[in-house]
């Protein structure tokens, strides 16, 4: 049985995001969607709120967990027992940074596969800290989320005062 890891931040969870995850699960016997803190990120939910969120988004795809996670990715890779850590690239500068994470990441768990899989073309361009930007800025990022997402972020714009 393979069991893949899909890290992120997912502040929001783009289609992009749900993309990956829909096919990491046709690809994998299960997908565990690991939710990471990132602070660094300024994220417009909190970790808890980004779990039920995806939990949500999600609920129609069978083989997908969604946890929190903290730490090393092969710690967390070792703790769930996850043989293959999935990671979405959208371009060339993603790539670069992706492939020296998987390089650092093989040479601590020389076991481990990275795999790396691209959004569709609809959604190359798209990334959770630009969605989160122009939702903060009064922009329309409704295109860029499926509905649940979408609904969440109006209840978190009027929250912040910004809807």
């Amino acid at each position: 049985m393979t069991k893949a890891l899909y890290p992120g931040t997912f502040d929001p969870l783009t289609r992009g995001h749900e993309d990956i995850v829909r096919r990491a699960a046709r690809l994998f016997d299960s997908v565990v969607l690991g939710i990471a803190d990132s602070r660094s990120k300024s994220p417009i939910f909190d970790v808890d709120e980004r779990i039920a969120l995806a939990r949500e988004a999600l609920a129609d795809c069978p083989g997908v967990e969604i946890i929190r996670i903290s730490g090393l990715m092969i710690d967390v890779m070792k703790q769930i027992g996850a043989d293959v850590v999935v990671r979405g690239v959208r371009s060339v500068s993603d790539f670069d940074y992706e492939l020296q994470l998987a390089g650092m990441n093989r040479e601590m768990m020389p076991e481990a596969e990275t795999i790396f899989l691209t959004p569709a073309i609809e959604h190359q361009f798209v990334s959770g800290t630009l969605v989160r930007e122009i939702a903060m800025m009064g922009g329309r990022y409704e295109r860029f989320v499926s509905p649940t997402v979408a609904s969440w972020m109006r209840r978190k714009l009027d929250e912040l005062g910004r809807g």
